[in-house]
C-alpha cells in the first residue's frame, strides 16, 4: 500500500513539472511617436477649401 502511495506522489510530481511545456516569448510592440508640423497647416488646408467653395458658388 505505501508503494502505490509513493508512486502516485511521484507521478503527480512529475506530470505538474511538464504541463506548461515550452511557451512562445512575448514580443511587445515598439511605440512610434510622430512629430507633427506646425498646427497653422491644420487651418490652412479648411480654409483654402472654404474659399474654393464659395468661388465657385459665387459664379
Amino acid at each position: 500500500m505505501k508503494k502505490l502511495v509513493l508512486a502516485a506522489a511521484l507521478t503527480g510530481a512529475a506530470s505538474t513539472a511538464f504541463a506548461g511545456g515550452m511557451a512562445e516569448p512575448v514580443m511587445e510592440p515598439v511605440v512610434v511617436v510622430e512629430e507633427t508640423s506646425s498646427s497653422a497647416a491644420g487651418i490652412i488646408v479648411p480654409l483654402l477649401l472654404l474659399v474654393l467653395i464659395l468661388a465657385a458658388s459665387a459664379n
